[in-house]
């Protein structure tokens, strides 16, 4: 090797190395259940974030400032728990100095919203309740759609194909009431009675006998069920194997394309209304994400790694507009425009932009499962 080559690599390693002592870290916080029966869920938007954040890093971080960046996410087990949840996000701020943490259960996020303001962190809400956003915190992004856009189709389908007596099967956690509390009296309103009342703990319980049985005593057309995927799947199936023969309207947060891998396909969820899977929507523009992931992880992306990692990405790009890694305001205010601007290949679930009062624009496509296929549902033609 000659002196000017060796002079030249070297020149290039010390360039190297000033640049990368000169590169800064932001942390990216969550907390959600990374233990128990909602774990799965709590790791599938884990790894949205997870994604999203390597990608960034890979080409160089982001340029706020005059700086370099790096995002760090730092993931902390909540199990579900509100109080736990609340813990963490103090830990997140303090010890780590985190801007944004992504929640991914309505009751962390309404625990957070208690002192988030004035601890200055933005909040990356992973819930479609339409609470979080209705209570005026304004530094709430709340990622999913509001989930009453889907209680008068689901009503309307289900009560169509099957009959007007409903079994309520949802579960104890925050999300699973809030949900009960909108679908309950919707079917009522609607003509419908409701014949049975027991919601179960489906973070927590794994034999779900008991509690399907006295649902079924009151000998319902239709179930609402509603947790994470996996036990919402093992409540259907108990159902099924029970002999319940009607339909189900199952609530946003478990996932046809998850609870399929559970029972080993979708027939027991013949007659099921829910959103349809990310892989299985009929938009274009989400091939290249799905693409990608399969190669990463050897699956199918579901629709909380998705929405995580457009949602990631969204912030991120609110940070470079906002010419701020720390003021939780500034990237707040720069968030729809920074979401209608990512391409699509950052933006794989089609979040055009943040209304005012912090929600996502998304409109998710709903489904009915018909001889163990997922069939597109026009919310306007829902009860036609």
């Amino acid at each position: 090797m000659g002196a000017k080559t060796w002079r030249a690599l070297a020149l290039a390693g010390l360039l190297m190395s000033g640049a990368a002592s000169a590169q800064e870290h932001v942390t990216i916080g969550f907390t959600g259940p990374l233990s128990g029966g909602a774990a799965l869920y709590g790791k599938n938007t884990l790894t949205g974030l997870q994604d999203a954040a390597s990608e960034i890093d890979a080409a160089g971080g982001l340029t706020v400032g005059g700086a370099k960046y790096l995002l760090d996410v730092v993931p902390l087990d909540d199990k579900y728990s509100p109080s736990e949840a609340a813990v963490n996000a103090k830990r997140l701020r303090a010890q780590y100095k985190a801007p944004v943490v992504f929640v991914p259960h309505a009751g962390g996020v309404l625990a957070l919203q208690a002192f988030n303001e004035q601890d200055g962190f933005l909040i990356g809400a992973y819930t479609s309740t339409p609470a979080v956003t209705e209570r005026g915190n304004m530094l709430t992004l709340r990622i999913p759609p509001s989930f009453d856009g889907y209680v008068q189709p689901f009503t309307q389908v289900e009560m169509k194909r099957f009959g007007k007596k409903l079994g309520m099967a949802g579960g104890d956690h925050d999300y699973a009431k809030a949900w009960a509390a909108l679908i309950g009296p919707a079917w009522t309103a609607a003509g419908g009675q409701i014949v049975s009342d027991n919601p179960m703990s489906y973070n927590k319980d794994t034999d779900f006998y008991s509690g399907v049985s006295r649902v079924l005593a009151g000998k319902p057309d239709v179930i609402f069920v509603g947790g994470a995927s996996e036990p919402t799947a093992l409540v259907m199936k108990q159902a099924r194997e029970l002999g319940f023969e009607g339909g189900f309207i199952v609530m946003d947060q478990a996932k046809f394309d998850e609870m399929a891998k559970v029972v080993g396909g979708l027939e027991p969820f013949d007659g099921a209304v829910g959103v349809m899977p990310l892989v299985d929507d009929p938009r274009p523009g989400a091939e290249g994400y799905i693409a990608a992931f399969r190669k990463k992880h050897g699956e199918d992306p579901g629709s909380e790694a998705a929405l995580n990692y457009s949602a990631l990405y969204g912030v991120a790009a609110a940070m470079v507009s906002a010419g701020s890694v720390t003021d939780a305001k500034a990237i707040r205010a720069k968030l729809d425009e920074s979401f209608a601007r990512l391409p699509t290949e950052h933006d794989p679930v089609h979040i055009v932009g943040v209304d005012a009062k912090g929600g996502a624009k998304i409109t998710f496509v709903l489904a009915m499962v018909d001889h163990g296929k997922l069939v597109a549902i026009a919310p306007d033609k829902a009860g036609g």
